[in-house]
């Protein structure tokens, strides 16, 4: 469910992106906004982001074979760091580059009502995506925040449409407000300084998504949720005597390893080990659908 979520939700947000990108270019090419170009350029880099993202899934998919025994699940990490640095670089710096230019160089907005009518035209789209994107995040985050699903989600997908649809929203406003003061002053140095904000925010978005994306690539645990139901299976297995250490990792978005080892009595028989394990690792399963690959290794319980 949370990848056919990330993939709608990255699917609306690339429709929306293509057409408010092309729509952006047409309303700087009237008015040469540099608000309205930096705003261009932003959705630009998420359209091509988001094909980053489909691609990624894609290639994540692929069976698991000799090199790569655990699958190809982390490419989707892979795929959403480099949507982090596409973001910093095509959107932020650029942003800051067309904003300092348009400060120390200012020219006067022609035709504003066309941007004003382009900015609207974009927020209603940017609207709808961000409106897709929370409406899946909400299926998985149960009664977490929407910062603390980012923070703690596996899946990049949602996290990355989250961020960038959220980002575009403020951005737009930024726009908006930069195009607004140099009509209303007559000075084109504030459309500069919107362009500033909007690639400042970028940059911290980027930098946010590079963090994020890093530590999953490094490797992270189940969620908290996910550990706690882990261990309960486990120690409801009747031969388990009690587990005495666990170790998860998630080598996709949708995959844990689960290893651990669980402490049987010393008149234990093979089979009766044997059973503990086999049972085990079906109320693991059963418990948590995600945990695919699980390796238990039995002990004698050497506890007080």
């Amino acid at each position: 469910m949370s990848t056919e979520g990330g993939t709608k939700a990255v699917v609306a947000a690339l429709a929306a992106n293509t057409g408010i990108a092309i729509t952006k270019f047409g309303a700087f090419a009237v008015t040469g906004s540099s608000s309205m170009l930096s705003e261009a350029i932003h959705s630009l880099a998420d359209a091509g982001n988001q094909v980053l993202l489909l691609v990624g899934g894609r290639r994540a998919q692929r069976v698991a074979d000799e090199q790569h025994q655990f699958g190809y699940g982390r490419v989707r990490y892979v795929y959403a760091f480099v949507v982090s640095i596409v973001l910093f670089c095509l959107g932020g710096l650029f942003s800051l580059y067309e904003g300092w230019h348009k400060i120390h160089q200012p020219e006067a907005l022609t035709s504003p009502a066309v941007a004003f009518v382009v900015l609207g035209i974009a927020i209603a789209l940017e609207a709808f995506s961000f409106r897709t994107a929370i409406r899946e995040a909400n299926r998985s985050r149960g009664s977490k925040s929407l910062y603390g699903f980012v923070r703690e989600v596996r899946q990049p997908e949602l996290p990355v449409v989250l961020l960038e649809d959220a980002g575009a929203l403020v951005g737009l406003v930024f726009a908006l407000v930069g195009v607004s003061l140099a009509v209303v002053t007559g000075d084109g140095r504030w459309d500069g300084v919107g362009a500033l904000a909007i690639g400042a925010l970028l940059l911290v978005i980027a930098v946010f998504l590079a963090l994020e994306m890093s530590s999953m690539l490094v490797g992270e645990s189940a969620v908290p949720e996910q550990t706690t139901a882990i261990l309960a299976a486990l120690e409801a297995e009747p031969l388990v005597a009690r587990v005495i250490h666990l170790r998860t990792l998630h080598t996709g978005p949708d995959e844990i390893l689960v290893a651990a080892k669980i402490a049987v009595q010393h008149h234990d028989t093979v089979a009766d080990v044997a059973a503990a394990i086999d049972g085990a690792e079906r109320r693991v399963r059963a418990a948590v659908p995600e945990a695919r690959w699980i390796y238990l290794e039995p002990d004698l319980d050497r506890s007080p």
